[in-house]
């Protein structure tokens, strides 16, 4: 049994030194409820592969349809919530009505998403000679189950939805050691090999078959700036068929990574590099002036 004066003590504290939210005390979203979220689009995407039931590839229409109002149901609740805790609580009904909507729009981008992460899986199989096969990837590669959590997470970003992006994220950034942010822009074709540390920031743009390695950052050259920099690129542009490998640094917005570039292991870049070059930490020099 817990003694009454630690109770007392933690109440206290509680009541010395609070620590208020930004905005109404409502209820906010739910990251055990962000889980399921992922978990039955993932079904969705890939049936067969996740779930309890046993499905054809191509789905059953009834176990589809019945998953289909389970997300719309937890996902409608949540966008709710985090809408209604941004306003203050303000316009409730206007704000359920939006969440439904929004919702709407989620499942109307799924068959897209499903296309995308096709072309996402293809480059972890073509991408590496260890693949068993496109199983083996599906139900255990960090990389792909990274990128796929993100690419949820970009649809709810590009809907303006709030909070919901970054838990699914985070949710993804603590299971794997993967940090994608939901703002990134991110081709098709794209792979990440191992991944752990792996760390790409909000206004990060990626082309087409682009492969990084774990320990790659594409940040930013300084936070110096703090909230003044809020929805101004700050992170790198890597355009297509460039291979990045490990714990390569790629940092600033004005820093391009052009066409069929490969970056080498530890390479600390700050500046753009032309296409079709191969870079090294021993061959690609970094002025004193541009490090953070």
């Amino acid at each position: 049994m817990v003694k009454k004066a630690i109770i007392e003590a933690i109440i206290e504290d509680q009541l010395m030194h609070p620590i208020n939210k930004d905005h109404c005390s409502c209820r906010m979203p739910s990251n055990k409820e962000i889980k399921k979220i992922v978990s039955y689009t993932k079904e969705l995407i890939f049936p067969g592969y996740f779930g309890k039931h046993k499905t054809k590839e191509t789905g059953s229409r009834i176990q589809t349809t019945h998953l289909i109002k389970k997300l719309a149901k937890t996902l409608e609740r949540q966008i709710a919530y985090a809408l209604l805790y941004i306003s203050d609580g303000a316009l409730a009904y206007e704000k359920k009505l939006q969440a439904k909507q929004l919702t709407q729009d989620y499942l109307q981008a799924i068959p897209a998403l499903r296309q995308l992460l096709k072309t996402d899986l293809d480059a972890h199989f073509e991408g590496d000679p260890a693949a068993y096969n496109h199983d083996q990837i599906i139900v255990s590669y960090p990389g792909f189950y990274a990128i796929g959590v993100f690419r949820m997470a970009h649809i709810l970003y590009e809907l303006h939805i709030p909070l919901l992006p970054r838990m699914m994220t985070e949710f993804a950034h603590r299971e794997t050691g993967i940090d994608i942010n939901p703002g990134a822009t991110i081709g098709p074709y794209f792979m990440i090999d191992h991944g752990t540390g792996v760390v790409i920031g909000e206004t990060a743009v990626i082309g087409e078959h682009v492969k990084i390695y774990q320990g790659v950052t594409l940040g930013a050259l300084t936070t110096k700036g703090g909230q003044n920099l809020k929805n101004v690129k700050r992170h790198p542009t890597i355009q297509d068929r460039v291979t990045i490998y490990a714990g390569a640094s790629i940092l600033g917005a004005n820093t391009v990574i052009e066409s069929d570039v490969t970056i080498g292991s530890n390479a600390f870049i700050t500046e753009s590099v032309k296409k079709g070059s191969r870079i090294t930490d021993k061959n690609h020099s970094i002025k004193p002036e541009l490090m953070p």
